[in-house]
């Protein structure tokens, strides 16, 4: 089974934004990466517009709309209030009618996700905004850690995937504590797969970490951005996709 790479461009509105204007162009970007042979592309879309900004998500959904095969992963927090003329998670989904929405527990003060829900203090606030989203059909993944009673209760949710935050896993990658890790990756993948839920995984995976964690079976697809920019400042940004895909696709 190969996995899907959705590029995340986040790190490419990051750049662009740290100037006026429009250079680089996200859009552009986009292209680029699908031309190289991505599956799709996913921006995570934040109040305070420090990358993608509501622009962007509208003219990405046309990109990946006109392109067959292609889809659309929107992530963030549901909860994250409208600020300016960022409309909120839920209209932003709403509107551009993405493929796949992965919910994400980032508070509006964090650099980056860095931790996967806890289901026992927010199921009862996430059912109503999954009935929401899925009545949009859109396809809704939760942003977990490797945690098998928490994976359960996505699935009780009404979740359809889950994505594994691989945080952890590329921090000690290498060390005994990352082959722990991997381990406890891969359990937490067989429980997904026992409760009928696809299987998303990232967060600083690399061209290093990534062949290890796609040794565990269902990985359907990997969310990769920072590292693959990174690695397109070194060989190019087609060249970087091609890198990656040529390890998703083994």
């Amino acid at each position: 089974m190969s996995t899907a790479l959705s590029v995340n461009l986040n790190k490419i509105a990051l750049i662009r934004n740290s100037r006026e204007g429009n250079f680089p162009n996200v859009y552009e970007f986009g292209e680029l990466c699908l031309a190289a042979g991505a599956a799709g592309l996913t921006v995570h879309p934040r109040p305070d517009q420090r990358h993608i900004r509501p622009i962007d998500v509208r003219k990405l959904a046309q990109l990946c709309r006109v392109n067959s095969g292609i889809e659309f992963n929107i992530e963030g927090n549901p909860f994250a209030p409208a600020q300016g003329d960022y409309p909120g998670l839920l209209a932003l989904v709403a509107e551009t009618r993405p493929d796949q929405c992965t919910l994400v527990p980032d508070s509006h003060d964090q650099l980056t996700s860095d931790h996967g829900f806890d289901l026992h203090t927010t199921a009862k606030l996430l059912e109503p905004v999954i009935q929401q989203l899925k009545a949009l059909d859109v396809r809704i993944s939760l942003f977990m850690d490797p945690n098998p009673e928490q994976i359960r209760m996505a699935r009780d949710c009404g979740a359809d995937r889950i994505e594994l935050y691989t945080g952890p896993y590329a921090q000690h990658y290498g060390t005994d504590t990352g082959r722990a890790l991997l381990q406890q990756y891969d359990q937490a993948a067989r429980v997904a797969r026992e409760c009928g839920l696809g299987i998303n995984a990232g967060h600083d995976l690399n061209l290093s970490n990534l062949p290890d964690f796609l040794t565990i079976t269902g990985i359907e697809e990997v969310s990769i951005g920072h590292a693959l920019t990174v690695d397109a400042l070194k060989m190019g940004m087609s060249a970087a996709v091609k890198s990656y895909l040529q390890i998703c696709q083994q």
